[in-house]
Parts: structure tokens; sequence; C-alpha cells
């Protein structure tokens, strides 16, 4: 059997160029398009979440002023208490000590009873914005052919940030 060098060598580059072919068909067929949402700015920028602010600041301010005056008359107290208190009889002092350690008792469980309020509040309106920013991410996803949408990351290259398009359609609906 004889072999012919030159058909052998040009049947290996034929062979070379159908692979070389394949691979890229494959490489362009797993090419996939990635985005990334910044959840925080679209907590900050977007109108919804703008509104949801305004909404929880408006329905907790008058606690929280109720309570900063609490906590102004408690400190007003305690600066009189501390002056008088060398010229007050002991058990007059510890009265006062004792009514002043009541209010400031009092003061801290309605402190963090607000907290608690304002937190739970401020979840609920953000979960409400976080549902409509996800309906828009996987708008704009699918009318731009992404295959992944990354809403936490290490490293973000700017290119594959969609957050400014996410935004500008959520603060385009109502």
């Amino acid at each position: 059997m004889k072999i012919n060098l030159k058909q052998s060598r040009n049947a290996c580059l034929v062979i070379l160029a159908m692979g070389f072919a394949s691979m890229a068909s494959v490489a362009a067929a797993q090419e996939f398009k990635i985005g990334f949402i910044n959840t925080d700015r679209i907590f900050r920028d977007a109108n919804s979440a703008k509104t949801a602010q305004a909404k929880l600041e408006q329905e907790f301010q008058r606690r929280e002023k109720e309570l900063n005056d609490q906590g102004a008359q408690i400190k007003a107290a305690a600066d009189k208490l501390e002056k008088e208190a060398p010229t007050l009889a002991e058990a007059q002092r510890n009265s006062r000590q004792k009514q002043l350690t009541d209010q400031d008792r009092d003061f801290q469980r309605k402190r963090r009873e607000f907290q608690e309020d304002l937190n739970v509040r401020k979840n609920e309106e953000l979960q409400i914005v976080l549902e409509r920013a996800n309906k828009v991410v996987k708008q704009v996803a699918e009318s731009e052919k992404y295959d992944y949408v990354l809403q936490e990351a290490v490293y973000v290259n700017p290119k594959h940030d969609i957050t400014e398009k996410v935004l500008k359609v959520l603060n385009a609906t109502k």
C-alpha cells in the first residue's frame, strides 16, 4: 500500500480546517449576553422609591417628632436634676432619679417600637419597588436578548450595567 504524502497532508489540512470551523461555530453558539442591575441605585433613583420614601416620612413624621420632644424633655429633666442634686434631700433626689429612669426606659421602649415599625413599613415599600423593578428588568432583558442579569457582583464592567435602562423604563411607567 502506497501512501501519497501530498494527499495525506491535504487531508490533514482539510480535517484541521473543518475542526477550526466547527470550534468557531460552537464558540459562537456559546456566547451569551450578561447584564448587571444595581439595586441600591434603583432604590435611590427610581421615582417609585422616592415616592415610597416620602410616604414613609409623612407616615412616621408625627411619631418621630413626639419621640424627639420626649427625648429633649428627658434630657432637660436630667440636666435640671444634675444641677439641683446637691441641694435636694436624698429622698427627693432618689425619687426624681427613679422618675427619670422610668421616663427614660419608657422613651427607649417607644424608640425601639418606632424603629421596628419603621423598618417593617420600609421593607414593605421596598418590596413593592423591587417587584416592579424586577418586572422591568425582565422586560429589558427579554427585549435586548440578555441571557443573564445579575443583581450582585464583586466587579462589573460598566458596559454590562443596564441600571440606567431599567430606571428609564421604571420611571416612565406609573
